[in-house]
């Protein structure tokens, strides 16, 4: 739509399309960790999954009311499929949950919760898809029935397929995966053979902005890297690759090319793995933090790299390059820790506002020993002041008694992942560390 307003479109927005999968992951990046929760509940407090969807016009062409003169004509009402209907699409959806006596979690506007005498409800909301659950069976049928009086619903079932994401229950739990969206990708980029490769990313590789010939046209690099960053929702084995070749989407070349051809390969021979979630997982939450230090070879930055579990599932995690140059891997290792808790934080409440008892003392576990002890020392000295504010924050919630710091032995440190490429047999541990499965096709 152009910004004056005098052109009236109507485009067809199939939800099947990539765009919105890529759009669900950059808009709302919580929404994922916010179902993988949820998927635990259902689990650990045996409840039952449900999918609704509403029903929405669709067009197939693209339609421009013209004036007899010439002159277009003013838009006056928002259409579906144009900028302003989602959000007055969730403006109304949510003034009719809250008088039905929702409230939408402090934590994440897209999750609604409901407490009653009866026991309580969820319900995650995007865009026109939504999962209900909870324990209040008799008020899940009653909303169920309301929503279809007030919204030209579509009941789905039980949970299978939601926004990309498959998932399977067996007997002894939930399998999360991406198998369909995963074998598409690879169509895409044309990987037609049989050839697969054990690991993301070469050992020791190092991507620099230099190296390779520039592509002529980047515009298939970004569509493939952009699809990658979706499909780690369930594949955090492939994280780091992606955060390193996702560095390049400005000036891509050839090298960086391959390396995204490389991912697809090792997807390819690893298509069916997703993270799976056990029946019989406690709802104890444990962290795991570490740092790359100056492993970029063109700016000398550290890279992040954090995991959750609650009980044996794996909840949340990130790989990221650090914003700041780290003048040691003590303070960058800190800086690690500084955001592993303050996601912490994030989690721990929006469990709590989900109902789930968590206890004090928490632990978040690290691999550096100095980084450690900064934590006990009250003395700022030339070695802390860079990182004095990291400092104060991780110091108060140890003090607090939110999490504890809690020494692990590198080889046992999951987050390990998250921050560098690694040897085959080193890969493969971490990989099974992490829960991570693989269900083939009924």
């Amino acid at each position: 739509m152009a910004s004056s307003h005098w052109t009236a479109a109507v485009a067809s927005t199939g939800s099947s399309s990539v765009c919105i999968f890529l759009l669900l992951y950059l808009l709302h990046p919580l929404l994922q960790q916010i179902l993988r929760l949820i998927v635990h509940q259902v689990l650990s407090r045996h409840y039952l999954l449900y999918h609704l969807s509403r029903r929405s016009v669709h067009y197939s062409l693209l339609q421009v009311l013209a004036h007899p003169q010439g002159k277009g004509c003013r838009l006056r009402k928002a259409l579906y499929g144009l900028k302003q209907s989602p959000r007055a699409w969730f403006s109304k959806f949510s003034s009719v949950l809250t008088q039905q006596g929702f409230t939408p979690s402090a934590y994440d506007s897209a999750l609604f919760l409901r407490r009653s005498e009866a026991g309580i409800i969820l319900l995650l909301l995007y865009v026109d898809d939504m999962v209900i659950t909870g324990d209040d069976m008799s008020g899940i049928h009653t909303l169920q029935q309301f929503l279809g009086q007030q919204f030209e619903m579509k009941d789905l079932g039980s949970l299978s397929y939601f926004l990309g994401l498959e998932v399977t229950s067996s007997s002894d739990g939930y399998y999360l995966s991406q198998a369909k969206y995963a074998s598409e990708l690879i169509s895409r980029a044309g990987l037609t053979d049989s050839k697969t490769v054990d690991s993301p990313l070469e050992m020791n590789a190092k991507l620099l902005p230099t190296d390779g010939e520039l592509l002529t046209d980047a515009t298939l690099y970004r569509q493939l890297v952009g699809s990658l960053i979706y499909l780690t929702v369930t594949r955090p084995d492939i994280s780091y690759a992606v955060t390193l070749v996702s560095q390049f989407m400005h000036a891509p070349r050839s090298t960086h090319y391959a390396a995204v051809l490389r991912i697809l390969r090792y997807v390819k021979g690893t298509l069916f793995h997703g993270l799976h979630f056990s029946a019989y997982s406690t709802l104890d939450i444990q962290a795991y933090s570490d740092a790359d230090w100056a492993g970029d070879p063109t700016d000398r930055r550290s890279t992040t790299g954090y995991c959750f579990l609650l009980g044996s599932s794996l909840i949340s995690w990130k790989s990221k390059k650090q914003t700041v140059v780290s003048r040691s891997s003590t303070e960058a290792e800190y800086r690690a820790l500084a955001d592993t808790t303050s996601e912490f934080l994030w989690l721990r409440w929006l469990l709590h506002d989900m109902g789930v008892p968590l206890t004090s003392n928490s632990p978040l576990h690290c691999d550096n020993v100095s980084a450690m002890q900064i934590t006990r020392n009250d003395v700022f000295h030339e070695r802390t002041k860079h990182i004095e504010i990291d400092c104060h924050f991780i110091r108060h919630h140890i003090k607090q008694g939110t999490l504890q710091l809690i020494y692990v032995a590198s080889a046992d440190q999951l987050a390990d992942i998250f921050t560098k490429a690694h040897p085959l047999g080193r890969h493969r541990d971490l990989v099974h560390k992490l829960k991570m499965a693989s269900l083939l096709p009924s």
